[in-house]
């Protein structure tokens, strides 16, 4: 594909700013849709206009009739997802132009991989690693409570939201229909998750990273490693799904160090900015194009790792804290491009006043307006490639922003 206008769908985060830089580099103009007027990417000279559209939350099917008309007006060439706002983007297969590309799978390809039981069920079927996970509210769910430590979580949580750990034999919380949540088996090794990019079941690059520091339980600084047996899960569920956008999965380790995949993020996670920007954009467009790593193994985002290290002093580890903020690079900052990085407090201030609304972090509450707080797939949802059974089957068997 020629150089053209991609359209992002969302800018606020560290993500969107690599992929606005990349394809900016590549000849690309680059348009954000944003439901806050500023915006981390916003901010950068990579992005030749930022459009505000409506947030999903408040009103799905005007969000989407928003991004259909900036694709119009903007006469855009690709469509590309970067977060959580996946799930309803993907809503607009066969409602686009003949000419745009939207570089993610169907709505219920990606719904499916989404919905935490439903994905632990695909990957079992499949013979892929996953703890056992059942139904909360069911006999199979309160069966395994009563054998091993566990961990209750919504079927479509991002972030760490309403995660629940239990020890063997503690009560479960009661099964609320309207809000569905799974109960899995605890696995408690160490956690890995990665970052992978994808065209028809082909991966063309996967970064494996484990945070080296956490706000709440989201990863702010990270450390790429080598795991040969997490790739070849990815390089499995990719193939059998024959997946096609970015694909992302949260792991944790056994005492002998095997992987089992607690979740699915069929988005991109902080383990793209691992991903050379160089590269970036051109893997999107061409799946022939070479996928590789920066040439850092670490990466932080500063600011968040700066207010954690300064709790570190009331918490502890503040030594520890301190010396991953001095030595590890920013994944915002760009001599060519500082706007984003000196303005970051200013055009985030929409979510850190939301934060300190809530009480809670950053990372929480960043997506809240676009993720997915629908309903669980229909028991009847069909096992075909890129689709998956639905959550209240049961299966036997989280990572930046």
């Amino acid at each position: 594909m020629s150089a053209g206008t991609v359209l992002l769908t969302l800018g606020r985060l560290p993500k969107a700013l690599d992929l606005a830089r990349s394809f900016h580099a590549a000849g690309w103009r680059v348009v954000v849709a944003e439901p806050f007027r500023r915006h981390l990417a916003g901010a950068s000279r990579s992005v030749a206009r930022s459009v505000v559209v409506t947030a999903p939350a408040t009103d799905r099917e005007a969000y989407l009739a928003g991004l259909l008309r900036v694709v119009e007006e903007e006469a855009a060439d690709l469509v590309l997802p970067v977060s959580e706002e996946v799930v309803h983007v993907a809503e607009l297969h066969g409602r686009l132009p003949g000419r745009t590309r939207l570089f993610a799978m169907p709505a219920a390809a990606v719904l499916a991989a989404h919905d935490k039981g439903a994905f632990a069920a695909v990957a079992d079927r499949l013979g892929l690693a996953v703890p056992p996970t059942y139904p909360l509210g069911s006999e199979a769910a309160a069966l395994l409570a009563a054998r091993q430590d566990v961990v209750v979580k919504p079927l479509h949580a991002c972030s760490g939201r309403g995660v629940l750990r239990l020890r063997r034999g503690a009560v479960l919380p009661a099964a609320d229909p309207a809000a569905p949540a799974i109960v899995q088996g605890m696995i408690a090794g160490p956690e890995r998750s990665t970052c992978s990019l994808v065209h028809d079941g082909v991966v063309s690059g996967t970064v494996v990273y484990q945070g080296l520091m956490h706000s709440g339980s989201v990863s702010i600084a990270f450390e790429r490693v080598e795991d040969l047996r997490i790739e070849a899960f990815v390089r499995a569920y990719a193939s059998a799904t024959r997946w096609t956008g970015f694909l992302s999965f949260d792991f944790m380790l056994d005492h002998e160090g095997h992987p089992f995949a607690i979740e699915c993020n069929p988005r991109t996670t902080s383990g793209l900015h691992f991903f050379s920007a160089e590269d970036l954009a051109r893997a999107v467009l061409d799946p022939t194009h070479p996928l590789r790593f920066q040439p850092e193994t670490r990466l932080q985002q500063f600011y968040s790792c700066l207010t954690e290290t300064q709790l570190g002093l009331f918490r502890g580890g503040f030594g520890r804290k301190l010396r991953t903020l001095l030595k590890t690079r920013d994944v915002t900052w760009s001599r060519h491009d500082p706007r984003p990085f000196l303005t970051m407090t200013a055009t985030s201030w929409p979510i850190i006043r939301e934060a300190m609304a809530r009480r809670a972090t950053f990372g929480e509450v960043a997506t809240l307006d676009v993720g997915w707080r629908g309903a669980p797939l229909p028991t009847a949802a069909p096992a075909a490639p890129g689709t998956a059974t639905s959550s209240t089957a049961p299966a036997s068997g989280s990572a930046g922003d």
